[in-house]
Formats: C-alpha cells, sequence, structure tokens
C-alpha cells in the first residue's frame, strides 16, 4: 500500500550543499519527489544563519517507523550530530510533517505541529499540497495557509533549482 508522505527540510550550515544532498538522498531512497519552492527563512528560537527551508512530497511502501529511521540517516550522514538541541544550527534537518492522515505522539508526531505555527512549513505545503486536509483541524492546507498571520515570520523565495539527473 502506497502512503503519501511530506516532510520538512531545512538547513542553516552549508546550505545549498545540506539540502541538495538531501534531495538527493531522499530522491535515492524515495524515487519521484514532488518539491516546493525553497525559502529562505530566519532561524527562530535561537540567534544564526538563515535557514533554507522547502517541503517535500512522495509515496512510499515504508512505514512510519521506517521513514523516520531513513530520515535520522540521512541527517547523520550530512554531519548532523544525535540528540542536538533543539533551537540550534542545523546542517539538515528532515522532518515528517504528514504521513496520509494519521494522528499520533508515539514514537513521532504526527501531524507536526509546525506545520500550524510556522510560515517557512506552511507555505511551502501549502504550494504541493493545497487540497490535503490537516488530519486534526480538518482544514485544506491552502485554506490554513490563507488565515495564518504573514506579518509573524519573513520568508524570501530563492532561486533554487535542482534535478536528481544533474547530479
Amino acid at each position: 500500500m502506497l502512503h503519501k508522505v511530506y516532510i520538512g527540510v531545512g538547513s542553516n550550515v552549508e546550505r545549498d550543499k545540506h539540502t541538495r544532498a538531501g534531495l538527493l538522498a531522499l530522491h535515492k531512497l524515495f524515487g519521484q519527489l514532488t518539491l516546493s519552492n525553497v525559502y529562505e527563512s530566519e532561524a527562530i528560537g535561537f540567534s544564526g544563519t538563515p535557514f533554507y527551508n522547502l517541503v517535500v512530497g512522495f509515496d512510499t511502501e515504508l512505514s512510519v517507523e521506517q521513514v523516520c529511521h531513513q530520515l535520522k540517516a540521512i541527517e547523520l550522514k550530512n554531519g548532523r550530530r544525535p540528540h542536538q538541541k533543539k533551537f540550534a544550527p542545523r546542517t539538515l534537518d528532515l522532518d515528517l510533517l504528514l504521513y496520509d492522515d494519521m494522528v499520533t505522539n508515539e514514537g513521532v508526531e504526527l501531524p507536526r505541529a509546525e506545520i500550524l505555527h510556522n510560515a517557512f512549513v506552511l507555505l511551502p505545503l501549502s504550494e504541493i499540497a493545497p487540497d490535503v486536509m490537516h488530519p486534526i483541524s480538518k482544514q485544506r492546507i491552502a485554506k490554513i495557509w490563507q488565515a495564518f498571520d504573514k506579518t509573524k515570520q519573513n520568508l524570501w523565495k530563492i532561486d533554487f533549482n535542482w534535478r536528481p539527473e544533474s547530479l
């Protein structure tokens, strides 16, 4: 059975290098990816260099636990330190945002709360999944973005082209 998955991708340490490496690793594991635009955003919760953020969608037969395991492995391969504090610079951050319409807090939080609170997650998610229903609010992602207070966080769309065949 195929599951629809959305992943938040972020980096603020060698952003271009690690974002591209993360996308290539996701492509190798999961095949065709749907990518949002890439945005630059200020660090939230700590003083640091701006992040690159985007959202990636794909289909997989893997379980939610297997997806989480693969995401952790990609992060570690890209220099992420285990047990790193939440608000700190990141070489690569891969966050499972949605896995079908699963709602859970066992092992992983789904849907991820950041969807409703961070423009750098919600805007790119709304680009590639506007009609997806948020499993808790029961509203479409596009409607949630439309109602979001866009003055809370600054985002800048950047020119970022990525195709797996070009690597």
